[in-house]
């Protein structure tokens, strides 16, 4: 009987055992769920935004360092304005990787070849001037100057920078005109995109699956040469971005990889129909401001969120 009430005490004790050890381990968040409520509630910083602007906005988000992302309207396709110069400049770099071409080669200044609003290329002289085609890709990213560009897609070629987009398997975005041809945006020629296609192509950079390491490294020191954009505006001065962003009447957008040390991402935000303009910018400013304390956050901590900093370290 003695050794029957042992065994009965003994099986209630394991049983017990059991069950408080699955209660704590159900209380006890593994490392990465706290994680997710950080996304979460970036999720829904965005959805306010989005809530609030009079506009209609597309966003894709990546964590280059595990894949997740996130989406909102991502498929649809927006108007790109010179968010597009992302794609001529992905062109002209695979065309030097090909032998086609050289950043090197030089161009000389052609009247002809101005077009309204380029004030950089307008402040050369014609006949005499000479730059590198790298020149003229620094100067469509860093001040977006339009008779730069138009050059370029004359060097490359509209046609091929169709079929390098189209041969990743982009097919809502396209370059349909040069910069500034009114006609052709009057006819519905307009350069298009979608979220998650632009961020698919600068993934697909990002990891060296275009160009070789020297290339990828230079395309994104261009792309990330300083300019007046609105993913960097609220960020910390000195964090490396490469984006390109576009505007035109009722349309604001901003692409980019932004490198915060050991967690880089993408993000891409494209408004159009917008009443007011200036709204969609602070919006992508909004939006980026947000998207910056997750991973930066994430990249400073433990997986358990304890932030060291080197005055710290000896605690």
């Amino acid at each position: 009987m003695f050794l029957k009430n042992r065994a009965v005490s003994f099986l209630v004790f394991a049983i017990g055992f059991v069950l408080t050890e699955s209660v704590l381990a159900q209380s006890a968040s593994p490392p990465n769920e706290k994680q997710e409520v950080l996304w979460t509630k970036l999720q829904q910083s965005i959805l306010d935004v989005d809530r609030n602007l009079d506009g209609v906005m597309g966003i894709a988000i990546v964590d280059l360092t595990d894949g997740r992302d996130y989406s909102l309207h991502a498929n649809d396709v927006f108007p790109q304005a010179s968010s597009i110069k992302i794609c001529v400049l992905a062109e002209l770099y695979r065309q030097v990787q090909a032998g086609k071409l050289k950043l090197t080669d030089m161009y000389t200044m052609n009247a002809a070849d101005l077009v309204q609003d380029s004030d950089i290329m307008g402040g050369l002289t014609p006949g005499i001037t000479k730059i590198t085609l790298r020149d003229l890709a620094t100067m469509m990213v860093a001040v977006s100057d339009n008779s730069a560009t138009n050059v370029l897609i004359d060097r490359v070629g509209m046609e091929n920078v169709n079929a390098f987009l189209g041969s990743l398997g982009l097919r809502n975005t396209r370059l349909r005109r040069k910069m500034m041809d009114i006609k052709a945006a009057e006819e519905g020629r307009e350069n298009v995109s979608t979220p998650n296609e632009m961020s698919k192509l600068l993934q697909s950079l990002y990891q060296g699956k275009i160009l070789n390491r020297e290339l990828t490294d230079d395309f994104f020191k261009v792309l990330a040469t300083h300019k007046d954009s609105w993913i960097p505006r609220d960020l910390p001065e000195g964090l490396k971005i490469a984006d390109k962003p576009g505007a035109l009447e009722g349309v604001r957008n901003d692409s980019g990889v932004i490198f915060v040390d050991k967690r880089p991402y993408i993000l891409c935000v494209m408004t159009t129909y917008l009443r007011h303009e200036r709204d969609g910018e602070e919006a992508i400013s909004k939006i980026s401001l947000a998207a910056w304390g997750v991973f930066d956050r994430i990249a400073r901590a433990s997986e358990y969120g304890r932030v060291i900093s080197p005055a710290n370290s000896s605690r």
